[in-house]
């Protein structure tokens, strides 16, 4: 199985909440997750980013590719 770490919309329309979570990349963006490692919020200000570091080396470890999105937000850009 191929995994990947990559951001899954939550929230309301016009009101985005993301959650960075560990998915079966053949899955839909926001289809099922095996587990979640952090949360960002784009809307508030600043905006909210928090990851949890352990389990994100974790999985980098195992063999989880990182969205490119994520990469960029778990390298504080």
């Amino acid at each position: 199985m191929a995994t990947v770490i990559r951001l899954t919309r939550m929230g309301r329309k016009k009101k985005p909440f993301y959650r960075i979570v560990v998915t079966d990349s053949r899955k839909r963006r926001d289809g099922g997750w095996i587990e979640s490692i952090g949360y960002y919020n784009p809307l508030s200000e600043p905006a909210q980013i928090k990851i949890d570091t352990q389990r994100l080396d974790y999985w980098k470890s195992v063999g989880a590719k990182m969205s490119e999105r994520v990469n960029q937000l778990s390298s504080g850009k």
